[in-house]
Formats: structure tokens, C-alpha cells, sequence
């Protein structure tokens, strides 16, 4: 159990003033730690698909991640913080992804599978410690400043994802760097060029369908063993540092949650994880699921089908990581700047302004057929896509711990649950369908995810109307 520090109190259940630095303190080691682990579990994910290829190894693996974490999101979060408390339970659940890198020096069905129910099983309390303590200190800077709980968690959540983007940056720098690293490009004659880009243009793009029957194309040529060695030796000492970062550099959430029982609420076993799975029959919730599924949806294609289908085998597996760098930055840019968004227009505006847009890149790649000349239409991609998910991830997150104040735990709990849900039958599938049809579903689930959460804006607003 976390213990409790002592603390400057202005008088009984407030805080100084001086405690806003402290408070932006803990956010920032908090953020920067999910950077640097992230920058390793991102940078490594992202290879998967066209790394780990044989037999849709890499695929199964990130399918396996999800899956478990779905058991995780179900029956870990709440026991886990209730047992360590926030910090620790991200600092622990930190060295569950650890396995999953260690696994890239012998990449078997053996030993990558159990690594990634590892990940999934450390990811849901993860996610969970980490969305309860921004909400909570939230609530603690809101106590000594003149803005709403509400608007600083839209912020506090922005601050996050800024840094938590910029790990794709980074991860995707090292691979990029360690696997373009004395490499020149092959020379050739223009018969061969014009072979490789008949190729490239019948098997790439919407109309991939898989690895297997791609095997005509140079772009997909596995990197070699050592290179791949390297880049895990440096994710995994990258893991360790940011495991570090959070057991000294972070107080104890004991520091601002006083009187605050949460969705623990002092119970234990089935009760505790009853709390969670009631507030499913909650309409909140059900309205913000589909729109939740969406979301991890869209990241598992990113991640896995448009990396293999139209960035691999198009343009190469070393450009991989250039193209998620660029998702990386505009991500990490969009997150804090949908905060601000959201406070000009409203959350509405924003929301229908990320489904036109996603709709739109989804068509759009639809009909592309990628080239390997064609290298600023994957960056511009990338770029569209991460103003989108920053928007869906931010609004999305906040509205999970908002909707359900003293159940933020159960809350973030159910996004993680649902999202990882979305990602695992994306993942699941992905190896049997072509491109095309991946595409085709996440349209209709995106058009579903909005439908609903017009319906729960509507019930809101209708309740506030009630209320006047």
C-alpha cells in the first residue's frame, strides 16, 4: 500500500497554491515516463506485422496483447490500484511489457505469444492507474486554481498524450535509423523498376492480401537478424529507465485523494470487480462504446495494415518508421491543441470535424494505389490520421472519467476494455481479409460510433435542459 506523505495544507481539504507546481511535477514524470516506454513497445509493435511476417507471427502476437488485455481491463485495474495504489501499479505493470522485447532476439510462436499476454495482462491496470491519477490530480489543481475540474482534465489528458505521441517519434527513429544504417538503394534497370512497380501496384494498397502473396516483392525482404537484436537491446534498456523514472520521480496519489474513495470504495473481490462490469448497464456507457471500439480499431490498422500494405510493400520495411515518426509529431501536436479546441467550439465541433476527416482518408485509400515514388502521400496520410486518433483518444478519455465521477477507475477501465476489444478483432482478422474489406469495416464502425454518440450528447443535453 502506498503511504501517506505529509503535505502543505492552506486548511482542511485544500492545498497551497505552491501545490500547482508539484502537481504539474508528477503529470510531467508521469508522461515522460510513458514516453520512453512507450517509445520501445511503439517502436517494436510497429515492425511486427512486416518483421515478424512469417506465418502472420507478428499479427498473432499484437492479437494476443489485446486479447489478454481485455481479460485485464475485466478483472485487474481496480484490485491492482486498490492493492499498490496508482503509482506502483504503473510501475510494476511497467516491467510486464519487458518479456515482449526480450522475445524480439528469438522470435518464435513459443516465446512471442506468452511475452504478449504478458503485455495485454500489465496494460489494463496500466492505463487505468494512469487515467485515475491526471483525474484526480485534476480535481486537486481545480481546488487551488479558477478553472473547472472538467476543463483540466481535458488539458491534464492532452499534456499526456502530447508526450505519449512523441514516442512514436522516437521509437520509430531508432528502428528507422538502425535498419537504413549503411544501406544503399539496389540499382535498377529501367525494365526491372518498371516489373517492381506493376508488382507494387497490384498487390499493394487496398488490394493486399497478406504477406503470403506478396513474396515477389523486393520491398518485403526481411532486415537482418543482428540489426533487429540491436534495436530490442535499446527499447529494452529504454523500458528500464522509465520503470525508474516512475518509482523516484512521482509522489503518491495518497497525496491528493483525500477523502476520495474512488470506485474501490473500501470493498474487495467479486464486489470490486462487480463495479465495473455494472456500469455497463449504465446508457453512458453503452452509448460511448462503439465510437470506444472505433478507436482501437483504427490504431490496430494503422499499426499493423497500413504499415504492411501500403508502407512496406510500396515503399520498404526501413520507411516504416520515418512514415510513424510523422504520425508520431502531429499526433503529439493535436493532443494539447484539442483541449484548447474544445474550449473555443465545444466538444461537438471537434467531434464531427475527426469523423469527416477519418471518413475522408479511409475513402481516399480506398482508391490510392501507392507507388514507391509516391513518398509524401504516406507521410500526408500518417499526418491526417494522427490529428484524428489525437482527437479521439483525448475526447474519449476525458469524457470516460467525466461521465462517471467516483467511478473514474470503473470508467477508464470499460475505455480500456472496449478499445483493446477493437483492437484484437482487428488484429484477429487481419491475416484472412484483404485490405479493401478492413477498410470497408472500419467505415461502417466509425459511421455506428458516431451515430451513438450524437444519441449521448442528445440524452445530456436533455438532461441539462431538465435541470433548468
Amino acid at each position: 500500500m502506498e503511504t501517506r506523505p505529509k503535505f502543505i495544507e492552506v486548511q482542511e481539504g485544500a492545498f497551497a497554491p505552491s501545490e500547482r507546481w508539484r502537481i504539474l511535477k508528477n503529470i510531467l514524470m508521469i508522461s515522460i515516463a510513458f514516453m520512453i516506454h512507450f517509445t520501445a513497445f511503439m517502436g517494436a509493435s510497429n515492425l511486427q506485422s512486416s518483421v515478424n511476417a512469417d506465418q502472420s507471427l507478428g499479427t498473432f502476437t499484437l492479437s494476443s496483447i489485446y486479447g489478454s488485455l481485455i481479460f485485464s481491463n475485466i478483472f485487474l485495474p481496480v484490485l491492482m490500484i486498490s492493492w499498490l495504489g496508482c503509482k506502483w501499479t504503473i510501475a510494476v505493470t511497467f516491467v510486464a511489457y519487458m518479456p515482449f522485447i526480450g522475445a524480439q532476439f528469438y522470435p518464435r510462436f513459443y516465446t512471442m505469444i506468452p511475452s504478449g499476454l504478458a503485455v495485454g495482462l500489465g496494460g489494463g491496470p496500466l492505463w487505468c492507474a494512469k487515467c485515475t491519477y491526471l483525474t484526480v490530480v485534476a480535481e486537486a489543481y481545480a481546488s487551488v486554481s479558477k478553472l473547472g475540474a472538467d476543463v483540466l482534465v481535458t488539458r491534464f489528458f492532452g499534456l499526456f498524450f502530447m508526450f505519449y505521441q512523441m514516442a512514436q517519434v522516437w521509437g520509430n527513429l531508432i528502428s528507422s535509423a538502425v535498419l537504413s544504417y549503411g544501406l544503399e538503394p539496389p540499382e535498377e534497370n529501367p525494365t526491372t523498376a518498371s516489373a517492381n512497380s506493376s508488382i507494387i501496384s497490384q498487390l499493394c494498397g487496398a488490394n493486399f492480401c497478406g504477406i503470403t502473396e506478396a513474396v515477389e516483392n523486393p520491398n518485403l525482404r526481411p532486415p537482418p537478424v543482428e540489426r533487429i537484436q540491436l534495436i530490442s537491446g535499446i527499447y529494452l534498456a529504454c523500458m528500464v529507465v522509465a520503470c525508474l523514472i516512475v518509482a523516484f520521480g512521482v509522489d503518491s496519489l495518497s497525496r491528493y485523494d483525500r477523502g476520495r474513495k474512488g470506485s474501490a470504495g473500501g470493498n474487495s473481490g467479486l464486489k470490486l470487480l462487480s463495479v465495473t462490469l455494472k456500469l455497463l448497464g449504465e446508457k453512458s456507457q453503452l452509448l460511448i462504446l462503439p465510437i470506444t471500439i472505433f478507436i482501437g480499431a483504427e490504431q490496430a490498422f494503422l499499426f499493423a495494415d497500413y504499415n504492411a500494405a501500403f508502407v512496406s510493400c510500396a515503399w520498404g520495411i526501413s520507411n516504416i518508421g520515418y512514415v510513424m515518426i510523422c504520425f508520431g509529431v502531429v499526433n503529439a501536436i493535436a493532443a494539447p491543441a484539442t483541449g484548447s479546441a474544445v474550449k473555443l467550439t465545444g466538444r461537438m465541433p471537434v467531434m464531427l470535424f475527426a469523423f469527416f476527416l477519418h471518413m475522408g482518408i479511409l475513402i481516399a485509400m480506398l482508391l490510392w494505389q501507392p507507388q514507391t515514388q509516391q513518398g509524401a502521400y504516406f507521410f500526408l496520410v500518417s499526418s491526417l490520421w494522427g490529428i484524428c486518433d489525437a482527437i479521439w483518444l483525448v475526447q474519449i478519455n476525458a469524457l470516460s472519467g467525466l461521465l462517471f465521477p467516483g467511478k473514474e477507475e470503473s470508467g477508464y477501465s470499460n475505455f480500456k476494455l472496449w478499445e483493446a476489444t477493437g483492437s484484437v478483432i482487428t488484429y484477429a482478422y487481419s491475416p484472412y481479409l484483404c485490405t479493401d474489406v478492413k477498410l470497408y469495416i472500419l467505415m461502417g464502425v466509425l459511421c455506428v460510433g458516431m451515430i451513438y454518440f450524437l444519441q449521448l450528447w442528445q440524452s445530456k443535453n436533455d438532461a441539462v435542459n431538465t435541470v433548468r
